[in-house]
């Protein structure tokens, strides 16, 4: 096992193996994932990803230190579906001239995008490092920043796009291993369900970079004429704006596998002339609610708002940690069966692991064994064994109880307002200080990230007065 892997194995959708997690550059891990369409509140699928890929992110953070792992999470605030919930939604200001459809786009993205926030904060999601939003990444940036209009311009002149009837298409046959993810070769694709059949393509399967948009509709100037991207060259801009053209780790959904993810990788390559968009593609599997699949239809379409603030699932609201352990029990890769049951088993697990876990005054050191489930590809079944044992050891002030409550904390759950030993944090801030002077940067990060699992995040800087480092910290629960 190579030491670069820190022991993480994670299976990777593009090779359909679990392989050890070697970094391209330790010093800066690189995560993508797609993040929501803010058409509309985030549903209770839609926080599948975000919690599993909260829980990795932390899992990095520990292993390779907070400021050695960049998490990109986009918002896509630019897609037809919010073009028609803006006309549904306002359409009367905007038949009436009150608003134009600019501003109407804007009210529906704004209120989605900060209902989004506020729920999974609520399950108990990190913020990640940089939060893209597509409007910011269609046209040529001044920071020089990766760009929609610019990729398309590449993959037009390497001959992977052309124009035809007002859009502007990727050449499917231009790239001869498209469809390496999802296993879909070009010869066995038909056109149907997922391929959009039409004249002015060279192949079925060829899909749209960029369309025209008529004076009603949001529009970009671009070299093509007034318009607006195609869904998949969002996230290849927005990933190399941040992460660079290759990078370790995508993730999403096992529904984004085709098409999105596969015409990403086809963008991006192609563009930028690589072997790889990313390394390793990470991908969750469906889910279902009380057995069958979740759809409006069914009347079982359920809003992660809707499951914290209503009593629509179950005849009752359901706290947001007892949403994210409930998703979590389950591995990541499998399908998960979200039903009432779920929910109380996870409700009176973690009632039992809180109470356990109050038996301690202030928070332990995180057990190793539960970093080692999670660096199986993310076992949390096997990571919570740890857990429900360490709740059984138990007792006033003792390390199990100490152990646990780190654990938890880790794991993104609420261990309570415990007081901060302010003394305790200053020694360890200066000792810390003193190895960054002696050039010991591993134990210097070890301090760092022991204080980060205790809730306790530090923040370097500099005296503007002498120059010296200056560390500040603050409560992070």
């Amino acid at each position: 096992m190579s030491d670069a892997s820190k022991g993480l194995r994670l299976y990777n959708t593009l090779t359909r193996s679990k392989t050890d997690f070697v970094p391209i550059d330790a010093l800066n891990v690189r995560m993508y994932v797609c993040g929501p369409t803010v058409y509309d509140f985030a549903h209770i699928g839609n926080a599948r990803p975000v919690i599993v890929f909260d829980v990795l992110f932390r899992l990095l953070r520990y292993l390779y230190g907070q400021a050695h792992v960049t998490y990109v999470r986009n918002i896509t605030d630019v897609d037809d579906k919010i073009n028609a919930r803006a006309l549904r939604d306002f359409g009367g200001e905007i038949s009436t001239g009150k608003l134009s459809l600019n501003e109407a786009i804007r009210r529906v993205t704004e209120k989605t995008a900060d209902q989004f926030h506020r729920d999974v904060a609520t399950l108990g999601c990190l913020e990640p490092t940089v939060e893209p939003r597509a409007t910011e990444f269609v046209e040529p940036r001044a920071d020089g920043k990766a760009d929609m209009i610019t990729l398309i311009q590449n993959l037009i002149q390497r001959g992977h796009a052309y124009v035809a009837a007002g859009e502007v298409l990727f050449d499917t046959a231009s790239m001869p291993d498209y469809g390496q993810l999802s296993r879909r070769h070009l010869d066995e694709q038909q056109a149907g369900a997922r391929v959009a059949v039409d004249a002015h393509k060279k192949n079925p399967q060829d899909f749209v970079l960029w369309k025209l948009s008529s004076p009603a509709e949001p529009g970009w100037e671009s070299p093509w004429g007034r318009g607006r991207p195609g869904w998949h060259i969002e996230c290849s801009a927005m990933s190399a704006a941040y992460l660079g053209e290759v990078f370790d780790i995508h993730g999403g959904g096992l529904d984004l596998i085709f098409p999105h993810h596969e015409n990403e990788i086809a963008q991006s390559r192609c563009a930028h002339g690589t072997s790889v968009m990313a390394n390793v593609w990470m991908h969750n599997g469906f889910l279902q609610v009380e057995g069958q699949k979740m759809s409006k239809s069914l009347g079982n379409f359920y809003s992660i708002h809707e499951l914290l603030e209503t009593e629509t699932f179950g005849g009752r609201s359901w706290p947001g940690e007892v949403l994210r352990l409930a998703m979590l029990m389950t591995h990541y890769r499998e399908p998960i069966d979200f039903s009432v049951r779920k929910l109380e088993e996870a409700e009176n697990t973690l009632r039992k692991w809180k109470r356990a876990a109050d038996l301690a005054p202030t928070v332990g050191q995180l057990p190793a064994k539960v970093v080692e489930a999670l660096s199986d590809d993310l076992a949390t079944y096997a990571a919570f064994q740890v857990l429900t044992q360490l709740a059984g050891e138990a007792a006033d002030g003792n390390e199990a109880a100490a152990a646990l409550k780190a654990s938890l904390l880790f794991l993104g759950f609420d261990v309570g307002s415990e007081e901060v030993d302010e003394d305790k944090i200053a020694k360890a801030i200066a000792n810390r200080l003193a190895l960054i002077a002696a050039k010991n940067w591993a134990e210097a990060d070890r301090i760092r990230d022991d204080l980060l699992v205790q809730g306790v995040q530090l923040k370097d800087g500099k005296d503007p007065a002498t120059g010296e480092r200056i560390t500040t910290w603050e409560v992070k629960r």
